[in-house]
């Protein structure tokens, strides 16, 4: 765990580590994480936003010979990809995943509760929101199956969601990330990101927690 905590508040000096390390492969090192990220179910700790934010930095730069549009084209694929297989696990699998021995050690039942709660009070609108919010958007895809969604109906929310996601944390990446002001101290810019877009989901599960209390009294 303390590597991946590592991997992620210092994660611009580990990918010019990987670029440096394996060229032209990154793309699909990247890639591969990315549709994981949502696509595994178990593993909602990879990094997200913080990744395409400095994945799209390092293409700005000259020095790593990295293009930005194919980051955009392959980062698009592999979150809709990844969301999409999510989909098709929850409605295969269900809620029974938490019930495995192994797989429970990875996946909680509390973290499923926390993506329901989301869910049923936005909505459909709760798909294209998950997709800003680290951990949930591990989960929503999954909830929205076994909530009985249609794909069809799940697409037209998760697709305007990657584009944008994409979009917003590459863009943000690409024309900021080479700040000096950035660079020194993108560890801290890095975690920045992470605790804005966890916000609304730790909002989310504090009124969730104060409603069941006032329901108890």
């Amino acid at each position: 765990m303390n590597t991946l905590i590592d991997f992620v508040l210092h994660i611009d000096q580990h990918l010019v580590n990987i670029v440096n390390t394996f060229g032209n492969w990154t793309y699909l090192i990247l890639f591969l994480i990315i549709f994981v990220e949502t696509g595994a179910v178990i593993l909602p700790f990879l990094p997200g936003d913080s990744l395409l934010f400095a994945a799209a930095a390092l293409s700005a730069s000259a020095s790593y010979n990295l293009n930005i549009w194919i980051f955009l084209v392959l980062f698009f694929i592999a979150s809709l990809g990844g969301d999409s297989l999510n989909f098709f696990l929850g409605r295969k699998v269900g809620m029974a995943i938490t019930e495995n021995q192994f797989l429970s050690r990875f996946v909680k039942e509390k973290d499923f509760e926390h993506a329901r709660h989301f869910f049923d009070k936005y909505g459909a609108i709760a798909i294209f929101l998950a997709r800003f919010m680290p951990i949930v958007r591990t989960f929503a895809p999954f909830v929205a199956a076994s909530s009985d969604y249609s794909y069809s109906k799940f697409f037209k929310y998760n697709l305007t969601a990657c584009i944008a996601w994409v979009g917003l944390c590459c863009g943000g990446g690409y024309f900021f990330g080479n700040i000096p002001f950035v660079q020194e101290h993108f560890s801290v810019v890095v975690l920045s990101i992470i605790v804005i877009s966890l916000i609304p989901a730790i909002i989310g599960i504090l009124k969730g927690r104060t409603a069941n209390k006032k329901s108890i009294d």
